[in-house]
């Protein structure tokens, strides 16, 4: 079990919530304009905000990028209200997962982020990360990201007791994962495409009721680490591995502390010790319910977690304008 941590104060798991809530609402103004960069930018600032009015030293070790690409919530800025003097936490976020989405109106669009104490999340490079996770139950081992995809649903099957065919893929419907896509047919295995959101989809494992049983192929290697942290609150098992397109993006993995840049990732690695994931639904989606804006009020659907406790709280919220 993992020991509560003194830094991660109960109160941080309501106020967390408080924090996805208000980029979720800024976001849920520009559901289906067409306008990826409004809502995104509107996320960020409502997330900003939210951060600086908490009596905390919190650093942003994974955001919208390095400090020259992003204004706000870049990696290594410096949020709350009590610099040098609050508890130091760090912090990996997400203020709109799936602009597209939201722009579009999609479904699972969210505001996500985590929190741990000072070293407890990987600072991972913005780059793409080879990814396969499951949710609880099952031995350890299941998966291996070094066997085929063929080898890891029969793994799965046998631990679930059922047929390959009986199994269910979550995967990023991406040009990139045909050839997976084809190998997970090939054995009869169900595959749920969906256009952006894997930190939902690698968290969708964890939920029967999705019925997606593994998620599989290359996402974001920020949100794996999100990812991984909402996985260490509720069990299950995940493995990344960082994927490099070109020598720059291996420089800047190297720029983060990555030496070993074939190294496999597994849930401990990313975010370790005690930590707390927040999630507030922007559309509706298999994981929350979307913001809803009726006359004189809006209402919130938000999930929040932590490692140490196991606790898993469902929060409904309801919101005068």
């Amino acid at each position: 079990m993992t020991t509560a941590s003194h830094v991660l104060d109960r109160v941080l798991v309501l106020e967390m919530v408080r924090v996805t809530e208000a980029a979720a609402i800024a976001a849920s103004a520009l559901v289906g304009r067409g306008d990826e960069k409004a809502a995104d930018a509107a996320a960020v600032q409502a997330m900003r905000e939210a951060f600086n009015g908490l009596y905390m030293d919190g650093t942003v070790v994974i955001g919208e990028g390095e400090r020259d690409e992003a204004p706000m919530l870049y990696i290594g800025e410096k949020v709350g209200s009590a610099p040098g003097k609050g508890p130091k936490i760090d912090i990996a976020l997400d203020p709109l997962e799936g602009t597209t989405i939201t722009a579009k109106a999609g479904p699972n669009a969210l505001a996500v982020l985590a929190i741990a104490e000072k070293g407890g999340l990987l600072n991972a490079p913005d780059v793409y990360m080879e990814k396969i996770a499951i949710g609880p139950g099952y031995p350890a081992g299941t998966i291996d990201l070094t066997k085929s995809a063929t080898e890891n649903v029969e793994a799965l099957a046998k631990a679930k007791g059922v047929k390959p065919a009986e199994i269910i893929a979550c995967v990023l419907d991406r040009p990139r994962h045909e050839k997976l896509i084809a190998e997970l047919r090939g054995i009869g295995c169900g595959i749920m495409l969906i256009p952006d959101g894997d930190v939902a989809g690698v968290i969708a494992t964890s939920n029967p009721d999705t019925t997606i049983d593994i998620y599989m192929g290359q996402g974001g290697a920020p949100e794996g680490v999100l990812a991984a942290a909402a996985l260490r609150c509720v069990g299950g098992q995940f493995q990344g591995r960082l994927v490099f397109r070109n020598d720059d993006e291996r420089a800047r993995a190297r720029k983060w502390g990555i030496e070993d840049l074939d190294k496999i990732y597994q849930l401990h690695d990313l975010a370790t010790g005690d930590c707390i994931f927040a999630a507030t639904g922007v559309t509706d989606g298999s994981l929350l319910e979307g913001v809803k804006r009726m006359r004189g009020r809006m209402t919130t659907e938000s999930v929040v977690m932590r490692a140490s406790s196991g606790t898993v709280r469902w929060v409904k919220g309801e919101h005068r304008l």
